[in-house]
């Protein structure tokens, strides 16, 4: 079986579904047919830990990670993200002036300095 060339695979499709495992079996499958075949990126903010907790029961959560951090470079980005920056900034510009927070001093690619 060919690996797909591209393939998107959301977690947030798997938050209210009452057969978690389902969803970490066909993870496994995407993962394992493109194992050593193909390039594959993942992102995500939760750690490798926490793995079992967005699927809870699935025996296979062990031989995803496995085959995702074989060969592979784990870049490890932390800071505010950009999206609760701007999210934040859209709930404060709503609320009005009384409830605006003091600005993030971490610097983002593309601000204005």
């Amino acid at each position: 079986m060919r690996a797909p060339s591209l393939a998107r695979y959301d977690q947030h499709d798997t938050d209210n579904d009452p057969e978690p495992n389902r969803h970490a079996d066909l993870l496994f499958n995407i993962i394992n047919r493109r194992y050593e075949l193909k390039p594959t990126i993942v992102t995500t903010n939760r750690p490798f830990a926490e793995w079992s907790e967005v699927f809870p029961n699935a025996a296979c959560v062990v031989s995803i990670v496995d085959r995702l951090v074989h060969h592979s470079e784990i870049l490890v980005i932390e800071g505010e993200s950009y999206r609760m920056r701007e999210a934040k900034g859209e709930a404060a510009t709503r609320l009005g002036p009384r409830h605006r927070t003091r600005r993030s001093s971490t610097v983002y690619p593309g601000d204005r300095h």
